[in-house]
C-alpha cells in the first residue's frame, strides 16, 4: 500500500469503528417475527439484498437490538464453506425496522464520521485487492472463518473526505445505471410473460370472443386471429383448431457441436453457474486448446438453453445475438426452434409448469438431472402459424431492449471493475476517472 498520494492517510478498519457478531438460532425458532440477514444476502449487489429474508419468531433473542442493523452498517461474512466466500461484504441501505443479522456475519459500525464514509468503504472492502486479502487472512479448510481482530487489522486507505465522497459518486452512478437496467428488464420480461400467459395460457382472446366481447387490450386483426370456442386434448382444453405436438417435432435439440474444421481459436463460454433466472452473469474466455471439456455446445439467435443439473434452480437463457466463437457447456441443452418462433419457444419452456415438470422428471439425489429426451418428449401447444408470428412481433421488440441492456450493463460492468482499483489505490484520481467515463457513456 505504498505509493499512496500525499493527502492520503492509512488507518486500521478497528479505528473507525466497532464490530458485532451475530445472533446464533437454530430452525426450530424459524417464524413469523424478526428478518434476519443471512450469508446468502449479502452477494447479490453492493446492498444487503433485503428480499425474500428468512425470519425467526418474536421472543427468540433477549435483546434483538444489539444485533439490529441501520443504514450505513458494512456486514462481513464471517464463515463460508467457501473459501472466496469468507470476507464478502454488503451495506445496508434499506431495511424494515428491527432486522437483525444472523451469527455468520460480522457487523462493522462507523463511529468516524469524519475521517470516512461508509459508501466508500463499502466499494473499498468489495475492491478485488480487499477480497484477495480477506479471503487470505481467514482460517479454517472445510469452513473458512474470519474474527472481529482479523477485520480489526485489516489496512485502510484513507483520501480526503470529498475525495471519498467524489469516487464513491462516480462507482454509484455506474451501479445505479446497471440496476436501472435490471428493473427495466424485470419489466419487460414480466410484460412478455403476461401477453404469453393471456393468449397461451388462459385463452383470454377465445374467452373473450366465446362472451361476444372484444379481447381487452387487443386491436380487432388480432382478435380476429383467435377462435371462439374450445376443443379436447392431450393439454386439456384448448383453442379449437390449435394442436399439441413433442417438443423434438417442432424444435432441434443439441444441433451443434465444436467439431475439427471450427474456425475459431479463442472462444468466449458460458458456464452453468454463470447463467441465473433468464440472465447471464459473465462469459469467460479461453484458447480453444485449453478450454474445458465441456466447452462443447454451439448457439445461434434464438435459441434456449437450459442447465439439466437442478431444473428448479432455473438456470435458463434466451440467447440473442451472440458472438460468432460463443460455446456453451454440455450442461445444457440447447433448444433450436425449428417450427415455431424464438419468443414463444422461450417462453413455453421458462414456465412454471415446464419447471415443475422438469424437476419432476430429474434423477439423482445429490444432483439431480433432467435429460434431452425429457425435453424431447414434452408436450407443447401449436397456435396457428398467423398467431405465433404476432405474438413473436410484439415480444420479440422486448428481447431486443432486454439484450441491449444486458450488453450496456456489461460495459458498465467491466468500466466499474477496471475504474475501482485505481481510484482506490490514487493510481488515477476523479477527474481523470470522470473523462474516461465521458468518453464511453
Amino acid at each position: 500500500m505504498s505509493n499512496l498520494p500525499d493527502d492520503w492517510k492509512i488507518v486500521t478498519l478497528g479505528e473507525l469503528g466497532a464490530f458485532r457478531n451475530g445472533a446464533n438460532f437454530n430452525r426450530k425458532q424459524y417464524g413469523k417475527g424478526l428478518s434476519v440477514i443471512n450469508v446468502k444476502n449479502l452477494y447479490q449487489s453492493r446492498y444487503v439484498s433485503i428480499n425474500d429474508l428468512d425470519e425467526i419468531k418474536l421472543g427468540t433473542l433477549s435483546n434483538p437490538n444489539s444485533v439490529a442493523v441501520q443504514k450505513g452498517d458494512i456486514l462481513f461474512a464471517r464463515s463460508s464453506v467457501k473459501a472466496s466466500g469468507a470476507g464478502q461484504a454488503a451495506m445496508v441501505n434499506s431495511y424494515k425496522d428491527g432486522t437483525i443479522f444472523s451469527g455468520f456475519i460480522i457487523r462493522f459500525r462507523l463511529n468516524q464520521h469524519n475521517q470516512i464514509i461508509p459508501e466508500y468503504l463499502n466499494y473499498l472492502v468489495r475492491s478485488p485487492e480487499y477480497r484477495e486479502i480477506l479471503t487470505r487472512i481467514g482460517t479454517g479448510t472445510s469452513i473458512t472463518n474470519l474474527t472481529q481482530e482479523q477485520l480489526s487489522q485489516l489496512s485502510i486507505k484513507l483520501p480526503p473526505l470529498p475525495e471519498q465522497k467524489a469516487i464513491a459518486s462516480i462507482l454509484s452512478s455506474l451501479d445505479d445505471k446497471i440496476e436501472l437496467n435490471q428493473q427495466m428488464n424485470q419489466t419487460l420480461e414480466a410484460m412478455a410473460r403476461a401477453i404469453f400467459k393471456s393468449w397461451f395460457v388462459d385463452f383470454e382472446p377465445v374467452r373473450a370472443k366465446m362472451e361476444g366481447k372484444q379481447p381487452v387490450g387487443m386491436d380487432t386483426a388480432t382478435a380476429n386471429l383467435f377462435p371462439d370456442s374450445f376443443e379436447e386434448s392431450e393439454l386439456g382444453l384448448i383453442p379449437k383448431g390449435w394442436s399439441v405436438k413433442r417438443i423434438d417435432e417442432v424444435v432441434n435439440l443439441n444441433c451443434n457441436s465444436i467439431k475439427k474444421n471450427y474456425l475459431y481459436e479463442t472462444i468466449e463460454y458460458i458456464d452453468i453457474s454463470s447463467v441465473t433466472v433468464g440472465r447471464l452473469e459473465e462469459t469467460t474466455t479461453y484458447q480453444l486448446s485449453n478450454a474445458p471439456s465441456r466447452a462443447k455446445r454451439l448457439v445461434s439467435h434464438g435459441d434456449t438453453i437450459w442447465s439439466g443439473v437442478r431444473p428448479n434452480r432455473k438456470s435458463y437463457l434466451f440467447i440473442h445475438n451472440p458472438l460468432p466463437n460463443l460455446v456453451v457447456s454440455t450442461g445444457f441443452i440447447v433448444l433450436t426452434p425449428k417450427l415455431i418462433p424464438p419468443s414463444y419457444l422461450y417462453s413455453w419452456v421458462t414456465t412454471e409448469d415446464f419447471v415443475y415438470y422438469l424437476t419432476l422428471n430429474a434423477d439423482g439425489s445429490a444432483y439431480p438431472a433432467v435429460r434431452v429426451n425429457h425435453f424431447a418428449e414434452a408436450l407443447i401447444l401449436i397456435p396457428p402459424d398467423n398467431i405465433l408470428q404476432t405474438f413473436e412481433k410484439n415480444v420479440s421488440v422486448f428481447h431486443d431492449k432486454i439484450s441491449n441492456n444486458q450488453n450496456e450493463s456489461r460495459t458498465l460492468a467491466n468500466i466499474r471493475d477496471t475504474l475501482l482499483p485505481k481510484l482506490m489505490s490514487g493510481e488515477i484520481r476523479v477527474k481523470e476517472a470522470e473523462t474516461m467515463i465521458e468518453k464511453v457513456v
